[in-house]
Parts: C-alpha cells; sequence; structure tokens
C-alpha cells in the first residue's frame, strides 16, 4: 500500500541556510536534489534561511528557489555573531526550528553544500528518538574518550550544564578516533517541540564572547571555528539522554571532499550509493569523476548543476552591472 503523501509531507520539513555569495547557488542545487531524488520526499517543505543583515541572495537565485516552492525564510543575528564561523546556521537553525514546532514530526537540518541522492527514509528517526545525528568526520578539537577531559571541554560541560554520566565513546567517522561525543553540526533531524536548535542558540550566544574561551582562540584557530559544534555537543548532552538520539548510516552526510580518507571498509564504490553528502570543495578538483565514480541518472544531472553554476554567477553579475550602469545613468 502506497503512503499518503499528505502524512509523508506533514511528517518532515528540510531546512538550511542560503547567503549571497556561494551558499546561495549551493542552497539552488540542494532544492534541486530534493526535488529531483528525494522519491515519496520530493514534494516536502523546502525552507531556506536568509540572513536580515543585508547579506541577502541574488534576484536570480531567488527567484529559481521559489520556482521550486522553496519558503524563504529571514532570521537575525547580531553583527558580532556573524564574525565567527558557521554561527549563522546556529541561529537560522533556531529560527527554522521555531516556526516547525507543531508543523511537522522532523526539521531535517542540513548544511547547504549537500546533495540529496536517495529517498531519505533513514531521516525519520524511530520511535522514542528526538535527534539523528553523525558524528564529526575528525576529532581535531574532539575529546579523546580515552584521555582525561581537557580544560575547554570541562569548561563546555560545565556551561551548558551537562549532568554527570551524560558522555559515552563515540568514533569519528573519517579518523576513527573513540571520542567523547562530538555532533556532526552539517546534518542534524530533529524533533522542532524539544527545542534543541533554540536552546544551541540560546547556549552560542550566552558563551561564545566570554572571556574564558578567548584564551583557547588565541591558542588555537580552531577552537574560535569549531565553538558553535563543541557549544552544540554541550547543548545535546545537557538536554537529551543517549536513549534518545539515533546516529545515521554513513551513508547520510557523506563527506566526499574527505573520500579518499575514508575507512576503506565503508568506502562507497560509486556515488549514486549514497543518500545525502556534502561536497565542501570537492567539485573543483577537475578529476572528481575518478576519485568517485557516478552513473546515470546522477551522473548526467549533477553535470547540469555545475555547469549552469558558473551560468547562474554569469547571470548575476550582468544583472549587477546592468543595475549600475542605471544608476550611473541617473547620476
Amino acid at each position: 500500500m502506497m503512503p499518503n503523501l499528505w502524512t509523508l509531507t506533514k511528517r518532515l520539513i528540510f531546512a538550511f541556510v542560503a547567503a549571497s555569495g556561494g551558499s546561495e547557488t549551493e542552497a539552488l542545487i540542494l532544492a534541486r536534489s530534493i526535488r529531483a531524488f528525494a522519491g515519496e520526499f520530493s514534494d516536502n517543505p523546502i525552507w531556506v534561511l536568509i540572513p536580515e543583515t543585508g547579506d541577502n541572495i541574488s534576484e536570480v537565485i531567488r527567484g529559481k528557489l521559489v520556482s521550486l516552492n522553496a519558503r524563504l525564510v529571514p532570521f537575525k543575528m547580531d553583527q558580532a555573531a556573524s564574525r565567527f564561523p558557521f554561527a549563522a546556521k546556529v541561529f537560522a537553525s533556531a529560527t527554522a526550528e521555531s516556526l516547525a514546532d507543531g508543523q511537522t514530526d522532523f526539521l531535517v537540518w542540513m548544511d547547504s553544500d549537500s546533495i540529496v541522492i536517495h529517498e531519505p527514509k533513514e531521516l525519520l528517526l524511530r520511535d522514542g528518538k528526538d535527534l539523528g545525528y553523525r558524528p564529526v568526520d575528525h576529532t581535531l578539537i574532539g575529546s579523546s574518550y580515552d584521555g582525561p577531559i581537557d580544560s575547554f571541554w570541562e569548561l563546555i560541560y560545565r556551561k551548558c550544564n551537562v549532568p554527570e554520566g551524560r558522555l559515552f565513546p563515540m568514533t569519528a567517522s573519517v579518523d576513527e578516533n573513540r571520542i567523547r561525543p562530538y555532533f556532526n553540526a552539517g546534518l542534524l533531524v530533529v524533533q522542532p517541540e524539544r527545542g534543541l536548535l533554540q536552546l544551541w542558540r540560546d547556549n552560542f550566544d550566552r558563551l561564545y564572547r566570554q572571556t574564558c574561551f578567548e584564551e583557547f582562540y588565541r591558542q588555537d584557530a580552531l577552537y574560535r571555528i569549531f565553538i558553535h559544534q563543541a557549544v552544540l555537543a554541550g547543548t545535546i548532552l545537557s538536554s537529551m539522554d543517549r536513549q534518545e538520539i539515533q546516529e545515521l548510516s554513513h551513508l547520510i552526510n557523506y563527506p566526499l571532499h574527505m573520500h579518499a580518507d575514508y575507512p576503506a571498509d565503508r568506502r562507497p564504490e560509486y556515488m549514486n550509493e549514497l543518500i545525502t553528502c556534502r561536497y565542501d570543495v570537492f567539485f573543483q578538483d577537475p578529476n572528481w569523476r575518478q576519485i568517485l565514480p557516478i552513473k546515470e541518472p546522477l551522473k548526467g544531472w549533477l553535470t547540469k548543476q555545475l555547469s549552469t553554476w558558473s551560468a547562474v554567477e554569469s547571470a548575476e553579475d550582468t544583472h549587477q552591472n546592468n543595475i549600475g550602469d542605471g544608476e550611473d545613468d541617473s547620476d
């Protein structure tokens, strides 16, 4: 028996950020991939979060997103936070979650440089699970489970009010180190009524400027880059038991740009085997098809998306030049 499409639409919403520059084209490709390859979820709501700070998307991309029936949602963040890497996703995800409360069972928060390749049924979490996640790819500032808790993570746990007994071992997906819980912020599946992403925003906004963290920023730039993800770990551990969270398969949020380093026993033979992936700089390599082969129909579709990427940017440049010419004439 075929599932009720209205029920599926009600159960899951996709959301991600778009801002001027590369991420707006990434957002367009992600939205198109959902419509093309998400199967029974291909008509589900897509929410594209846009900053209110003037870092807005182009009219070219805006029109293309609207034609895909994507909802454009503005979000606020303060100027100081905007200077921190990846802070926008913290504030945008909280806005999406607040709007999704009562509208859906699951909100799927994704990085814009993602592609949906197969019907993502696994994103409908099992009963009793309120968060779906992937571990981080590399340990970096993460905490080794077999070593003592360092001063940075002790501070995170204390500032986020993590109860004793909440820590458990997790395996980083690429370097395979055994670490304390450190969740990949590139894809999260949440039940909106739990308010996890809003709590993440509140904790981040409260903590990132505190002087106690500044010494770590000075010590290593990675602390500044990944403070948002460390606060996410503290937020999850403070508000959820391990039994409430579900680790998703490695075929979800697979890092194409780390394919060569991915553990061989879990490395896909073809890109088509993946459910969703992130690509970062992967497609900038002209030999990407040799790094991870790709079959039709994904091959033709993706080739078209990449070829139109430059066309979209060219069209926007022409649009901006025309606006500039008009302004010069009016002067």
